[in-house]
This record gives structure tokens, C-alpha cells and sequence, in this order.
């Protein structure tokens, strides 16, 4: 007997061999500069410090009850990254696919209004006025054998991040050769759209109203924000404990907000407030350090997840 398969049937394989999320991680890679951060690799840190809400919020969702496979597919909502939480989420929970995907891409729209209380709480007003040094220019040799470094370095140590980075800097590399200028403009539009397009649709779906509509949705939307929250004040937190060990080449605290993976929403935000209180400290590329970290951290962690508990 012949088995009937539908345009749908299609486009969700799309989700369920992790194809969507990939092409769009290829899409950020081309749009993305890492020049700030190879300028500036101890901002590493301060994306690897906004991790910490995932984390938090996995315990949480322990604790309320879902088993550790639900949990880390909420948890990963704290990375600010829609792609690797539908990645994650596709592979350990996909019945709460829709659910994480509307918590994680809501909160990541809503950066502007959910970092800045956060980041007035938990800095000074002397803080908020650091100004940081320029960054030196970063060689095109350089961010080409940065690429090809994070990747194998991923490969190696953490294979099940491997497609998300792996794709990312496939990205960036074609950008930064500037050999490959048409793929360059595919990736960074017509690739990521179309894409972008079969991904939501497909995420559409998986939200059947016996699914969807239940109180643990309205949960995971209330650990989503505590993920968010918590990474935020992470990166913020890890920002003030690093001028504490490099005294003489301060960060500005407000940077370190930007270690969610919300690219570049993240590092706007971060240069936004810091213009609020001195409109000549222009912090958007600095700021760019961590959001590109944060970027590979949640896809790391995603990785890790995978590894301990797919």
C-alpha cells in the first residue's frame, strides 16, 4: 500500500532533521562581524556567563515538574535564540515545540523592554558611564582562522553543537573571504527568509489546541521569562566581577547584558541605555564582543544538553 505524504508532511521534515534551524544559523553567520570579539576575547566570558539561565531554569522546571528532557528544552529558552531552542527542543520534547518556540521568540523580541530594568538594578551610575577602549582592527586572516578554530575545536569536544556552529561559520567564512559575494547576499536574504518562513510555518503545525492550549504552556512561557531574566543579569553580574581582575582595562557592565544570543537586538539595547546617561559612549560594537559569544554559547550548551540527556 502507498503511504500519502502532503506538502506538510514536507515542510516539517524540515524541523524534524534540524535542516530549518541550521540554514538560519548560516544566514546569521553571513550577517554577523566576530571582529569584536577576536578584538576582545575575554568578552567570551561574558557570554558564557548569560548561559547561566538556562541552567537556572532547567532546576526550575525540574522542580515543577517536568521530566529532563522537558526541562532542557524550556531551559534553552534563557539562550535568547529561537533556532537552537526549536533545534534542542525537536530532538528532546518535540510535543512542547510549540509552546518553547513562542516563548523564545517572544522574549526575544521583547528585549528592549525586558533588559533595561534589569541592567539599571544591577549597576551603579559610575559604572553605566565606563568608556572602553577601541578595538584594534581584526585581519581578515584572523577571522577566517577563527572560523575554521571554533568549528574543529566544536567538532571535537562538544559533535552534537557541531551543526549549529558548524553551519554559523560556514556562514561567516563565505562573508569574510569576500570570494563568494552572491552567496554571501542569498544567505543574509532570500536562504534566511524562505526558511525563516517554513520554519514558522511548520512550528504553526505542531500547536494543536489540545496541545497548546494547557496550563503548562502558560508555564513554560513564565520559566522562559525566568531563563531570560536570569541569563541577562548573568552576563551583567559576570561583567562587574571581571573589572574586579582587569582594573586597568574596565568593561562597561552594560555590555555584558548582551550575552544572550538576541543578535544584534542585544547589542543595541546595551548601547541604548549606555547612551541614556552619556550620549558620546558609543558601546555597539564592544557590546557586539558578547551578543556573538552569546550566539555560540547557546548553541554550545544546546550541544550539551543533547549529549547528556537526547
Amino acid at each position: 500500500s502507498t503511504v500519502s505524504v502532503g506538502l506538510i508532511d514536507v515542510l516539517y521534515l524540515g524541523i524534524k532533521l534540524g535542516i530549518y534551524p541550521c540554514l538560519i544559523f548560516m544566514g546569521v553567520g553571513a550577517m554577523t562581524d566576530f571582529g569584536p570579539l577576536i578584538a576582545n576575547p575575554k568578552t567570551m566570558l561574558l557570554g558564557a556567563a548569560a548561559q547561566i539561565g538556562v541552567f537556572v531554569a532547567l532546576a526550575g522546571a525540574m522542580l515543577l515538574g517536568f521530566n529532563v528532557q522537558e526541562a532542557a528544552s524550556i531551559g534553552i529558552i534563557g539562550g535568547a535564540d529561537g533556532p537552537t531552542s526549536i533545534y534542542l527542543t525537536s530532538k528532546l520534547a518535540p510535543h512542547l515545540l510549540g509552546a518553547v518556540a513562542v516563548a523564545a521568540y517572544s522574549y526575544m523580541s521583547l528585549v528592549p523592554l525586558i533588559q533595561p530594568p534589569i541592567m539599571a538594578l544591577l549597576t551603579t551610575k559610575k559604572e553605566r558611564l565606563i568608556r572602553m577602549k577601541s578595538l584594534r582592527t581584526v585581519s581578515k586572516s584572523e577571522k577566517l582562522f577563527f572560523a575554521v578554530l571554533v568549528t574543529i575545536v566544536t567538532i571535537l569536544l562538544i559533535p552534537d553543537a557541531s551543526p549549529l556552529i558548524g553551519m554559523l561559520m560556514l556562514g561567516n567564512f563565505l562573508r569574510e573571504c569576500k570570494v563568494t559575494e552572491r552567496l554571501v547576499q542569498a544567505s543574509q536574504n532570500e536562504i534566511i527568509n524562505i526558511v525563516t518562513i517554513f520554519l514558522g510555518t511548520s512550528v504553526g503545525l505542531t500547536m494543536q489546541g489540545d496541545r497548546f492550549l494547557q496550563a503548562e504552556t502558560l508555564l513554560i512561557i513564565l520559566l522562559g521569562i525566568v531563563a531570560f531574566g536570569v541569563a541577562t543579569a548573568g552576563g551583567v553580574i559576570a561583567a562587574k566581577l571581571m573589572n574586579l581582575i582587569w582594573r586597568k582595562n574596565p568593561v562597561n557592565p552594560l555590555i555584558g547584558s548582551a550575552g544572550v544570543s538576541a543578535v544584534p537586538m542585544a547589542a543595541r539595547v546595551s548601547h541604548n541605555v549606555g547612551q541614556k546617561y552619556d550620549p558620546s559612549n558609543y558601546l555597539l560594537m564592544h557590546a557586539m564582543g558578547p551578543n556573538v559569544a552569546g550566539v555560540i554559547g547557546s548553541a554550545i550548551a544546546a550541544g550539551v544538553l543533547i549529549s547528556l540527556f537526547g
